[in-house]
């Protein structure tokens, strides 16, 4: 990984690719990265719009993923994004 973390989140994505989001680094962090195994290599990829860590991830059947929840800078997140690997981006969803 190119940022040490703590209590992140990783999920296998439809790909194979492995999906690292958030945690926690003198702080509560945004940044995702992706591993790819066939290569072994990182990529620093879009961060997420809220920092949290101690989250939740789930890959959806149409190969996005959803990250839940956590804590940030104030407290708990009660907030849910979607990463779209199609594009590259993160979506507020709530």
């Amino acid at each position: 990984m190119h940022r040490a973390r703590r209590d992140h989140t990783a999920a296998v994505l439809i790909n194979g690719e492995v999906l690292v989001a958030g945690g926690f680094n003198n702080g509560a962090i945004n940044n995702a990265e992706l591993y790819d195994p066939s290569t072994e290599t990182w990529t620093t990829i879009n961060s997420m719009n809220d920092a949290r860590g101690e989250h939740t991830i789930s890959v959806l059947t149409n190969a996005k993923v959803l990250v839940t929840g956590g804590l940030g800078y104030r407290g708990f997140q009660n907030s849910t994004e979607l990463y779209d690997q199609s594009t590259g981006n993160w979506t507020r969803m709530g």
